[in-house]
């Protein structure tokens, strides 16, 4: 993970170094770099799950209804979908659910899996799209929404899911792929 962050950071550094660039980059290719990191550590976390641990919650403490490691993903991805769907104006390109749950349907960890990819593609769809003379236009959500709001959500957002789903695959005695040494 180290050697894959370094890369990226360098590619951080050549998109946004005018001086490597003829055009300055747009605020969605700065964005989708750190994306790129995001779309690694998530789909590497739902990759190392094993199959019989996507009904795991836990248990012990605090944590009467907490989603399961599955339902944590659907939810993420589906958030992507509907936020991604928002920066480009257009209807989401995948079933949500019911409160961004993601579908009832998707059950098993290679339906989950397909889900989640699929969301971080359109995720970097979105992304890339926003340019200097969209991101701030209004889009149909509430308050002050703009696509890079949007954008900035649907990034912050599957972090926050993304941490708790680190936290499943501890408790089953998996180390996440992001926080292995490096081979």
């Amino acid at each position: 993970m180290i050697r894959f962050s370094t890369n990226l950071l360098g590619l951080t550094f050549l998109l946004c170094a005018p001086a490597f660039c003829a055009d300055p980059p747009t605020i969605g290719q700065v964005l989708d770099t750190q994306f790129l990191i995001w779309d690694h550590e998530i789909s590497s976390a739902v990759e190392a799950m094993p199959a019989d641990k996507f009904d795991f919650a836990p248990t012990a403490g605090e944590f009467k209804g907490a989603r399961t490691f599955g339902q944590q993903a659907k939810h993420l991805a589906a958030v992507i979908y509907d936020f991604s769907a928002s920066v480009l104006g257009e209807k989401a390109l995948a079933d949500t659910g019911k409160l961004n749950e993601g579908p009832e349907s998707l059950r098993t960890k290679a339906e989950i899996a397909e889900y989640v990819k699929g969301a971080l593609a359109y995720g970097h769809k979105a992304i890339l799209s926003l340019t200097e003379k969209n991101e701030l236009k209004r889009v149909e959500r509430s308050g002050q929404a703009t696509p890079l709001y949007a954008a900035v959500f649907l990034m912050s957002h599957s972090m926050d899911h993304y941490g708790q789903m680190v936290e499943y695959l501890r408790m089953n005695g998996i180390v996440p792929p992001a926080s292995r040494p490096p081979q």
